[in-house]
């Protein structure tokens, strides 16, 4: 299954990445991660929030 997503994704004119972004929970203090495919121009402002 993630072989036909890469395929797709690389098979499109635009340059996709995959942005992993640590977040605390302010309750426990215990960090999760966000896992998102997006375009590589919105990457860097994903990053800054």
């Amino acid at each position: 299954m993630a072989k036909k997503v890469v395929a797709t994704l690389q098979s499109k004119s635009k340059k996709f990445t995959k942005v992993i972004r640590a977040v605390k929970n302010p309750k426990t203090g215990a960090y999760t991660f966000e896992e998102k495919i997006m375009s590589a121009d919105l990457a860097k402002e994903y990053l800054k929030k």
